[in-house]
């Protein structure tokens, strides 16, 4: 098994929730200026290691919800 695996379960497990909420799903505005913040700054400058890990879990996180979203609204094409 590969962390991709463990990825597709976990979006699986959340698509199976009520399809609206899942759909639903975003960022809270802290969440979404704090990671538009990382992307410019790794735009201008590096990010030190704290803010690349950071960084990396955003973007962990936003692909897993994005494709939770993709199953929810067509679980038939999911399986």
């Amino acid at each position: 098994m590969t962390i991709y695996n463990t990825y597709d379960q976990l979006a699986e497990l959340i698509a199976g929730l009520d399809p609206a909420k899942v759909l639903a799903l975003k960022a809270t505005d802290e969440m979404q200026t704090r990671l538009e913040n990382l992307i410019e700054k790794s735009k201008e400058s590096s990010l030190d290691r704290r803010e690349k890990d950071e960084l990396d879990h955003y973007i962990v996180l936003e692909r897993l919800i994005r494709l939770a979203k993709i199953r929810a609204q067509s679980p038939e094409q999911a399986s």
